[in-house]
């Protein structure tokens, strides 16, 4: 063995390259980014358009359709959703895995240049890369006015955007901002229609009055010694805009002061938003993609501190911190850090316990802050982040580094006692090793190879898990050939270790070769250690869930409000009350406290509620009264809370969608009132929210145009639009520079209070009539859709389950296609088709993934084994101790389950599922010390059962302290409570009691089967070497 000999000849360079790793890998773990979670790039593209003043349907004929008919046949488009809201539409591109997104961007823009046109007041399409911006917010700030600051805080919208988002996005590290809850300005001609119609104005003039009233440059001239520029001034200012001439009649000028007034004014509140109790304006962060999270929000703390200490002290405001993602992110990660420490204690006292020499066990546990730091080394190489998912897999790791150790030194040790000394019997011991070390090595690697080049969000999720074990794993085996056996030949002294538990050793091999002593108990062995496996994983196997939601101390909720609420009815109606219950949470009055929450409204969304509570453990019990108490007793209103998962997004969470599609609203809207009722009856504690609701009874004004009169006073539609938006919210202009930020031009009339009033104002006309709004349009009163869904151009209506906590996404979803489709069915068309999106789409997407991962990580292991033993026969007897370990790590996590069935019981998520890969590669490891040992045995003349009596009693105490050891390891993540261990303690259960059962089965099940037709192989030695 080249690496041994050379490590022997040269301890000082041994020693040199441990420094070098320690030293490089604590560079490494300084420099990896720290976060919560691995990052998941999702292929999609968002395109959102923002057209004021517009109602869903107009902003899915006018702006949605035009973008959807171009963007239809973008290469590599799995599906198109888009929504219509009031004043906003936007459109969510899928894309296939492995799509080049830099070429998709390239072509969704080019086609979108393609789009005929888009009303003149809408504004440019917004095109980003990536899921939703909401999910990766890293901090809330709110603002509110100091105590004797009368202004309200709405109009400093302006100002934060100038100021606070501006210092923000500088911030390294940031990627974007938002402010949410103020009302920005803009130039407002009110005018009086009854002044206008009295002097005979058309008010469809002023438009284009206004449009030609533009600053002009007109090039340069030299006069004498001078270039001079030439400027025309024919922009108004705001404050001389009322002195325009609209007309000009008997030597009078008709100015537009003279039937409106020109004023800035802030646009019509669209939403609110309170910050526990009093008005406020939300800031949020958004941070770039692969940055250190801690170090983000720590710069973010000074650039607020600085802020409040000097623009927002002048301007009269405060600023204060409502969610801070690093506190978790914090929490987690000394959470696992300590089980990691725990951990490593652990193993090394299992490890005293079998070897009770100091030294001996000091060597062994060399390997493991040897390996750790080389696995730093990697993940910074490979630009990975240390989060809680890589970090738990050097928690796993710590037991694992440790066998090919234990392996080495114990059979170094065994050469000391047959009379080799110092370098002799180590480099011996080594090279008897050596095959399995590598057979063992390269079958942990090779399982996780199919989990890293897996391009879905599964394998994005396991990739930094899948690295950072094998990168461990790896040096383990390097550091078990090099640095051991110099340590072993330098440091320990003395022909060998005393076993004390000799006698156990040979009293359990003893038991084991008269359990399987004859044809039939091994026959009967073999068909109970693998039928009965087989059978109870198939009757123990727990329902799939997606992913764990975590116990991050975030609080979430909507309330769907009846059709039409406005945003100031909302706050005095809905927001108020919500408060006033809310009160004593906040200021003392209750033992239960929250930290602080936020609550707002907005047309198209509702009204949202979210917090954290002063105590993490009072979450649950708050999201209990926000759905008993908080918010209930509202009429026409749909409900409910719950805590903010950590992976969210449209495919993150517990969130089943169901689409209803169909030509016909009508029967989308009664196919999902039946799937309402429906779902609430078959999954009782269920979330149900409907997308977009399950009435069309938005109320509107609706003013159907008289074509003839409309002719006749030498009108058109489309300008009888203007003066209808004129009467409304009111009607584009243009805009107005005033050197800093531009504004709208918005001309509307004065305010008028019922659909009769509207009827009745006067406009005058190109004919010279004066006419009345109700004389040129029949007005009704009416209803429409608040918003509009299309999936793939198709209008959809979704309804948003969130199971119960306790019950798998995979159960809830064979419920919902068993017990709700049908009966929706029956109310769709025959055109009408229901899908299921989101995580359920997910999880199929994922489940598929992981049985291929799973398939052809035993394929690869069986490969691999059989090219080790040259072979086929001898690798599948290997491969036949898997049931074992796959019913070991089912039943365990049945009984953690149970264990934890007052607070939502352990699901088989997708990180509970990769602990099934993880035990592959570790429990084969004890099959093919065994097999490799008998095998030799055979071929260096032993009888096949001497030989396999020689297999069980020389390699049972490796075997049992690598074992134990990996057991001890991964403990305390399997038992310690604590923020962030719900994401790994099911992968911890499952190969805790993988090991355990497949470990003291396999010592029977292997030998059974080695054994077998025994007698046809009597060997050329005598038994007398077991001696």
């Amino acid at each position: 063995m080249i690496l041994t000999r050379k490590a022997l000849s040269n301890p000082v360079a041994v020693i040199v390259a441990g420094i070098l790793v320690v030293i490089f890998g604590t560079l490494s773990l300084l420099a990896l980014p720290i976060q919560m979670t691995p990052e998941i790039e999702r292929p999609e593209i968002s395109v959102a358009t923002s057209w004021r003043a517009a109602a869903p349907s107009e902003v899915e004929s006018e702006i949605l359709e035009p973008q959807e008919d171009v963007l239809r046949s973008v290469p590599g488009l799995l599906r198109m959703s888009s929504t219509s809201s009031f004043g906003r539409g936007s459109i969510q591109m899928e894309f296939a895995i492995g799509t080049d997104m830099s070429r998709a961007l390239i072509e969704v823009m080019n086609r979108l240049n393609q789009v005929p046109r888009y009303p003149v007041d809408a504004n440019e399409p917004v095109i980003r890369v990536g899921g939703s911006r909401f999910e990766k917010v890293i901090a809330w700030f709110a603002l509110s006015v100091k105590p004797g600051n009368e202004r309200p805080i709405e109009t400093y919208q302006d100002f934060i955007e100038d100021t606070v988002i501006t210092r923000l996005e500088r911030v390294p590290g940031v990627s974007g901002t938002g402010a949410f809850g103020g009302r920005s300005n803009e130039v407002r001609i009110t005018f009086d229609p009854y002044k206008a119609a009295s002097i005979g104005l058309d008010l469809t003039s002023i438009s284009s009055e206004l449009g030609s009233n533009a600053n002009i440059s007109a090039g340069s001239t030299e006069v004498g010694r001078r270039q001079y520029t030439i400027r025309f001034s024919g922009k108004y200012e705001v404050e001389s805009l009322g002195d325009m001439v609209l007309e000009w009649r008997d030597g009078e000028a008709i100015r537009l002061k003279d039937i409106a007034r020109v004023h800035m004014t802030m646009v019509d509140p669209s939403s609110a938003l309170h910050m526990n109790g009093a008005a406020a304006i939300g800031v949020n962060v958004i941070p770039e993609s692969g940055v250190n999270v801690l170090e983000v929000m720590d710069s973010l703390k000074a650039t607020i501190a600085d802020l409040a200490a000097n623009e927002l002290d002048r301007a009269g405001l405060t600023i204060k911190q409502n969610y801070d993602e690093s506190v978790y992110v914090i929490a987690s990660i000394n959470m696992v850090r300590n089980n990691l420490l725990l951990g490593m204690s652990l193993a090394v006292v299992v490890l005293w316990w079998f070897l009770r020499k100091f030294r001996a066990t000091l060597i062994v546990a060399l390997s493991i802050p040897l390996c750790l730091f080389a696995a730093f080394i990697v993940l910074n190489i490979t630009g990975r982040t240390l989060n809680i998912i890589s970090l738990a897999g050097l928690a796993f790791a710590t037991g694992m580094v440790l066998d090919a150790a234990i392996v080495v030194l114990e059979n170094i040790f065994r050469q000391r006692e047959a009379g080799r000394e110092g370098n002799d019997a180590s480099e011996r011991g080594t090279m008897q090793v050596w095959g399995a070390l590598i057979a063992s090595t390269a079958t942990t690697v090779a399982i996780f190879m199919p989990v890293v080049f897996l391009e879905d969000e599964a394998g994005q999720l396991f990739s930094d898990l899948a690295v950072t074990i094998s990168a461990a794993v790896t040096a383990s085996l390097i550091v078990a050939v090099t640095v051991l056996p110099t340590a072993a030949a330098n440091w320990v002294r003395g022909s060998g270790i005393e076993d004390v538990h000799r006698h156990w050793w040979r009293w359990a091999t003893d038991h084991i070769m008269r359990w399987t002593g004859t044809p039939g108990r091994r026959r009967k062995w073999v068909a109970a250690l693998i039928i009965l496996p087989l059978m109870l994983a198939f009757v123990l196997k727990p329902s799939a869930d997606y992913l764990p939601e975590g116990k991050r101390n975030f609080m979430f909720g909507f309330m769907v409000a009846p059709p039409g609420l406005g945003v100031e009815t909302g706050k005095r109606e809905v927001m108020d009350v919500i408060d006033e219950r809310l009160k004593p949470y906040i200021n003392g009055e209750k033992p239960m406290q929250l930290e602080s929450y936020f609550l707002g409204t907005s047309r198209s969304f509702g009204t949202f509620i979210g917090g954290s509570a002063a105590d993490p453990d009072d979450v649950d019990d708050f999201i209990g009264l926000l759905n008993s108490e908080t918010l209930r007793g509202f009429p026409d209103t749909i409900a409910f809370a719950g805590r903010r998962a950590i992976f969210g997004g449209s495919r993150g969470g517990r969130q089943i969608n169901v689409d209803l599609q169909a030509d016909s609203f009508e029967s989308l809207i009664k196919g999902g009132q039946v799937g309402f009722q429906a779902i609430q009856e078959v999954l009782p504690g269920a979330n149900i929210r409907p997308i977009p609701g399950l009435e069309q009874a938005e109320p509107e004004i609706r003013l159907t145009p008289d074509d003839r009169r409309i002719a006749e006073v030498g009108w058109n539609r489309s300008r009888m639009g203007t003066i209808i938006r004129a009467m409304g919210d009111g009607a584009f202009m243009g805009e107005y520079f005033d050197g800093t930020r531009r504004y709208n031009i918005i001309m509307r009339s004065e305010e008028w209070y019922s659909p009769e009033d509207l009827a009745a104002l006067p406009v005058a006309t190109p004919s010279g009539e004066i006419q009345t709004i109700g004389e040129l349009a029949t007005i009704t009163r009416t209803a429409g859709p608040s918003q509009i869904l299309r999936v793939d151009r198709k209008r959809t209506l979704t309804l948003q389950v969130t199971p119960p906590a306790s019950m798998p996404l995979e159960e809830a979803l064979d419920i919902i296609d068993e017990k709700v489709v049908p009966k929706i069915m029956e109310q769709l068309p025959q055109n009408g088709s229901i899908q299921m999106r989101g995580t359920a789409e997910a999880l199929d997407q994922a489940l598929k993934s992981m049985a291929g991962s799973f398939s052809l990580a035993i394929v690869i292991l069986y490969l691999l084994i059989s090219a080790l033993f040259r072979s086929f026969k001898d690798s599948l007897l290997v491969i036949l101790t898997i049931p074992m370990a796959t019913v070991g790590g089912i039943v365990s996590l049945r009984l953690m389950d149970l264990a934890l069935a007052a607070s939502g019981g352990q699901q088989m998520d997708l990180l509970t599922m990769i602990g099934f890969v993880i035990l592959l590669g570790l429990v084969v490891n004890n099959a093919i010390l065994l097999v490799y040992r008998a095998r030799d045995a055979e071929r260096e003349g032993m009888p096949r059962k001497a030989a396999v009596e020689s297999a069980v009693r020389l390699r049972l105490r490796p075997i049992l302290m690598s074992t134990m050891t990996s057991i001890f390891g991964m403990l305390p993540l399997m038992l310690m409570p604590g923020a962030g261990t719900e994401l790994y303690r099911g992968m911890a259960t499952v190969i805790v009691g993988g090991m355990l059962v497949s470990t003291l089965f396999t010592l029977i099940l292997l030998p059974s089967l080695l054994r077998a037709n025994e007698d046809a192989y009597p060997g050329s030695q005598s038994d007398a070497v077991l001696s």
